[in-house]
């Protein structure tokens, strides 16, 4: 990244950066709730994940910080293993093993989860977001807890909670997380085609900012005041030596113990799969179409965790909360999570007790807009419409998810499509790649089998992410009875990567020949139904 292209894109990332920042601080403080462990961790894990991880990763829009699929092994394995110290030793040595995957390539695991899961992962976590942030948003919750599964630790589902929440309303919060939904949404549909001022200043800056300013000026109300229950709750030391007194260290006297090794193992996998999927979404969500090399991030994730685990933090993945938000917000590169990184890092030393005052409830709003992008109904109509190969993993990725947690439902959503290409996939799925260098121009022929499946993705993806410039690709589908949809994806994207290469595209069919078609989703839609 050079720095014509950070200067470039800052006017992108500083605004992206901020709303980031915004999202990323209860998150970072609700998990560590969640996890059983010292709130400043989460902020230390949010912190490394944004400046460090940042820095070496080769995905120009993913944020990484604590993640909540991995609060439930450290809630046991702080309790489990004896103390705090063990368990940051644990992360330690699982970000030891998060490298070690990276270097021995283990990023292509990615490649083989299927677009449908993607999405429904993407999805679910929608949903989950919306229903986790209506009790906040009423004023209900009296604590900052983030429990993304749907049987909650205080013996709650995630609907009882929203029932609870509804008939429970508290009048300053819910005001002014009405007025917060309100601006963010004026700004985004309407100020921000107004004037340049409106895109440089983020509606939800402003909506952080009014907060505040309401609940400066109804602190002394009983009916309209927030109280502090429900607002930010960020540690505030005393002095530079409290400060410091914050971070922990590991306890390394425990290396030999066996069931630090577990759990360090588990962490490793656990983050690394996380880390993988939010890769695939992301990229999916990228608006430029960049392609993130997956074992760089395994690397880059498990140099986090080393960090985070040895000054006293929880482990961190990629995460798709804040990545999302920062593609939807306009992040360009990954200069907007390093900056995120830095903010959270400023604000925790220079204005804790500012933080302290933005109530959870302007916080639930902007979350709620996260939410609904990432949910929007139109999505499952686009989803039903591809078939019910791609609807049914889609449906129960999601339905998985939002009534379990967000690994049981990936691992649902998962096996149904195994079964589906098990059933369509009777046949061999490979495919022939021929070169043929003569008149000084590279004439590659790639012949797709009868069976291309999503199994057959990142083999696909690597010959044709090879491809040199200025060469012309023959792709022969005659022979082809079953096409999988994500295939579809990958050739729909590599059509803009071939404009940018000058890569001549011929496609051959039963149809017949085809130079450059504009669009292989709607060459393969209206094509009969042996390609479906």
């Amino acid at each position: 990244m050079s720095k014509s292209t950070i200067f470039k894109n800052l006017k992108n990332d500083i605004p992206a950066s901020i709303v980031v920042f915004f999202v990323a601080l209860p998150l970072c403080l609700g998990i560590a709730l969640a996890s059983g462990a010292p709130l400043f961790s989460g902020l230390i894990a949010g912190i490394v994940g944004g400046i460090l991880v940042g820095v070496l990763s080769g995905s120009q829009v993913g944020v990484s910080g604590p993640a909540a699929g991995l609060a439930a092994i450290v809630l046991t394995a702080i309790s489990s293993l004896g103390g705090f110290e063990n368990f940051l030793l644990a992360v330690v040595l699982g970000g030891v093993i998060q490298m070690v995957f990276g270097f021995l390539k283990a990023g292509i695991i990615g490649y083989y989860f299927p677009s449908s899961v993607i999405k429904g992962m993407l999805t679910g976590i929608g949903i989950i977001i919306i229903l986790k942030q209506i009790p906040h948003f009423f004023g209900y919750n009296s604590s900052q807890e983030v429990d993304f599964a749907f049987f909650q630790v205080d013996g709650d589902t995630t609907f009882s909670g929203i029932l609870h929440a509804i008939n429970a309303i508290s009048v300053g919060p819910t005001i002014i997380a009405i007025i917060a939904l309100v601006i963010l949404l004026l700004w985004s549909t309407v100020l921000s085609n107004k004037g340049k001022i409106f895109t440089l200043i983020q509606g939800p800056l402003v909506a952080v900012g009014v907060g505040i300013l309401y609940f400066i000026f109804t602190q002394d109300s009983t009916v309209f005041g927030i109280s502090n229950m429900h607002l930010v709750s960020v540690p505030i030391p005393d002095s530079f030596d409290m400060f410091l007194g914050q971070f922990s260290t590991p306890n390394f006297s425990g290396i030999t113990n066996p069931a630090i090794w577990i759990t360090a193992f588990t962490i490793a996998l656990v983050a690394s799969l996380e880390t993988l999927l939010c890769v695939e979404a992301t990229d999916k969500l990228d608006p430029l179409k960049r392609v993130t090399p997956t074992n760089k991030e395994l690397v880059a994730q498990g140099a986090g965790n080393i960090v985070s685990g040895l000054i006293g933090g929880l482990p961190l993945t990629q995460v798709i909360v804040r990545s999302s938000a920062n593609i939807q917000s306009g992040g360009k590169t990954k200069m907007a999570a390093i900056i995120h990184g830095f903010l959270l890092l400023i604000s925790v030393v220079a204005i804790p007790t500012l933080l302290n005052k933005i109530p959870l409830s302007v916080l639930a709003s902007i979350l709620l807009i996260v939410g609904y992008k990432l949910a929007k109904p139109s999505l499952f109509k686009e989803m039903y419409l591809l078939g019910w190969k791609q609807f049914a993993p889609f449906t129960v990725t999601v339905v998985g998810i939002v009534f379990t947690d967000l690994l049981v439902g990936i691992a649902l959503g998962l096996s149904v499509g195994v079964v589906v290409i098990l059933i369509k996939s009777y046949q061999n799925s490979h495919f022939l790649h021929m070169e043929d260098k003569s008149n000084g121009v590279i004439k590659v022929k790639m012949t797709l089998a009868e069976e291309v499946t999503f199994f057959n993705k990142g083999a696909i993806l690597k010959e044709l992410d090879s491809l040199p410039r200025d060469s012309s690709l023959e792709l022969d589908v005659t022979k082809t009875r079953y096409l999988d949809n994500d295939i579809i994806e990958i050739l729909e994207d590599f059509q803009e990567k071939a404009q940018n290469r000058n890569i001549f595209i011929t496609l051959i069919s039963e149809r017949g020949v085809v130079e450059n078609p504009e669009s292989f989703i709607k060459f393969f839609t209206l094509r009969p139904k042996k390609v479906s």
